[in-house]
């Protein structure tokens, strides 16, 4: 056989390895698969934690935003195609901005293990942002709550302030509306700036 032919041969069974490698569940191929994947790579109980609740958020969320769409899909129908077009590019910007940053650690993750940098601490440090991260998309809920809105038909005011933590509702309750994108953009910049120094530690 040639020189070539041997060639071709070995990479033919390099091609068929790293088949069998995906398709045995040693690596992962896209979104769906990268959860099971860092469930398994990862030893930071932590993080399984984490991905296990975040899989059922991001799922739950991705739901919620269909049956959003639908139904403004359904209001809209007798507009014209531009006012169509705009509430549903909206809706699918507001879900990307909302759960891109939910899925990211066990995206992180994923990618790391699967490039031989795997690091329980690494691992720990993006599920605790991704925790983070829920209590900033609450914090953003509450900065954004008006005074007073429809819900069912009936008018209803937000709810006074109480309890332990009412000295900071209060001053989430007085921030501009507008300053709810912050807490939630503000951890996911956190979120790329601990990937990017992972990768520059072990570059």
């Amino acid at each position: 056989m040639t020189e070539d032919g041997v060639a071709t041969a070995e990479d033919a069974r390099s091609s068929d390895d790293d088949a069998d490698a995906g398709s045995d569940g040693r690596t992962y191929g896209g979104l769906l698969t990268a959860f099971p994947y860092a469930l398994r790579e990862s030893d930071s109980l932590l993080f399984k934690l984490y991905a296990t609740v975040s899989g059922l958020l991001a799922t739950l969320l991705a739901f919620f935003f269909a049956a959003a769409v639908t139904v403004a899909v359904s209001n809209t129908l007798g507009a014209g195609g531009g006012t169509f077009t705009f509430v549903r590019s909206f809706y699918v910007f507001v879900a990307l901005a909302v759960v891109s940053p939910i899925v990211a650690p066990v995206l992180f993750v994923a990618r790391e293990h699967r490039r031989g940098r795997g690091d329980a601490r690494f691992d720990r440090r993006m599920a605790l942002l991704g925790f983070v991260y829920f209590v900033a998309l609450y914090v953003a809920a509450v900065i954004s709550m008006p005074p007073e809105f429809t819900l069912d038909g009936e008018v209803t005011t937000r709810p006074d302030p109480s309890g332990l933590f009412a000295p900071l509702v209060r001053v989430f309750y007085a921030m501009p509306p507008l300053s709810s994108i912050l807490p939630p953009a503000l951890v996911g910049v956190a979120m790329y700036l601990l990937d990017r120094r992972h990768k520059a530690s072990n570059a």
